[in-house]
């Protein structure tokens, strides 16, 4: 596998902060964390950047990397197996080349983090030491 497994994890972690995230449940909000209780860290639109690191690192990989990423979602999602590998990886190639841009499509998919947790389990491997 050309991408590493911390790679995999960061990427875990980061999407994971990301799901957090929810709609404005704090309309009266304060003018600074203080007032309002720090709720805005969970509200999508406020000044974090972690959409926009997300994207940073699945556009920072090389092609087998990004192509990699994508056919571990699949096995942890379960529309392949483990054994599969190469034919996952292989699909994921042919959904970039016929114009499917890998952030958007990962980040288009609600709990990619336990997808992309649960695939690289399917495959003898985890985030944990």
């Amino acid at each position: 596998m050309d991408i590493a497994v911390e790679t995999v994890c960061d990427f875990i972690l980061r999407a994971r902060a990301l799901d957090v995230k929810d709609g404005d449940s704090d309309p009266d909000s304060g003018s600074n964390p203080i007032d309002d209780g720090a709720r805005d860290v969970l509200v999508d639109g406020t000044d974090d950047a972690t959409e926009e690191e997300l994207r940073a690192v699945v556009e920072g990989l090389n092609d087998d990397e990004r192509a990699e990423l994508v056919a571990i979602l699949y096995i942890g999602r379960g529309d392949m197996e483990p054994e599969e590998w190469a034919d996952a990886v292989r699909l994921a190639r042919e959904r970039e080349a016929a114009g499917s841009r890998p952030a958007d499509y990962l980040l288009g998919i609600p709990n990619v983090g336990d997808l992309l947790e649960e695939g690289l389990a399917g495959l003898g491997l985890s985030c944990t030491a």
